[in-house]
Parts: structure tokens; sequence; C-alpha cells
């Protein structure tokens, strides 16, 4: 499983692109894997805010429904609306192109792990 090693990540399986100014957030492939085929994902619109543990939205596969968590309190300023277009994309790749939303943090984060604190994390 391929875990880019500048992200950080929440426990709940988001990962950030950094922890101060406009960041990316994003899901794992983790967790992706554990989806399976995803069919949906609802994310919030630009100048919605956060803050760090909320619900930000979901992302639905032909096994569940699963709901988003926010790692750090912020405003959203973009919205990836290639992969709302094409949500089956966050399969072939999670990080680079499958970002959901950039985030102007504004506050404090979850407790976020490296990528090898993440990795281990999961096998537990």
């Amino acid at each position: 499983m391929d875990f880019t090693q500048k992200l950080k990540f929440s426990k709940d399986h988001e990962w950030l692109s950094a922890t101060t100014g406009t960041v990316s957030v994003g899901v794992s492939a983790y967790a992706v894997d554990q989806l399976g085929d995803i069919v949906h994902i609802d994310l919030p619109k630009v100048g919605d805010t956060f803050g760090a543990g909320d619900p930000f939205g979901t992302i639905e596969s032909t096994k569940t429904v699963s709901d988003l968590y926010m790692p750090v309190e912020g405003k959203v300023v973009e919205v990836n609306t290639a992969i709302l277009n094409s949500p089956e994309a966050l399969q072939e790749d999670c990080y680079k192109d499958g970002w959901l939303l950039r985030i102007e943090i504004t506050g404090p984060t979850v407790e976020l792990l490296s990528s090898a604190e993440y990795e281990s994390f999961i096998k537990e």
C-alpha cells in the first residue's frame, strides 16, 4: 500500500497535505481499499466551515456509506468536482488527483499521524 511520506493522517483515515495554510484533504488508500467500489461522494460547498473532527461529507460504496471527518478546523476554499463526477477515480489515485477538498486552516487539528505511524495504526 502506498503511503505518501509528506502527508499526515487522521485515525479516521483522512489525510492532510500539510498542517498550516491552505491544504488538501483526502481519504487514505487503506480506506478506499476497505470501501471497495466507490459509487458516490457527498462533499460540502466552498465557504462552509468545520471544526476539527466534524463530519463533512459521506463516501458511498457498493458495500456501505461512511462519514468523512474533517482533520482540521477550517474553511472550504475548493471542492474537487472531478472526483464528484467520477468517484471511482479514487481507486486509481487517492493522493495526487484524488484530493476531496482544499481547506484554509483556521484552528487546531485532530491527532495526526506520520505515514509510518498511520501504517502501524492500521496494522493493529
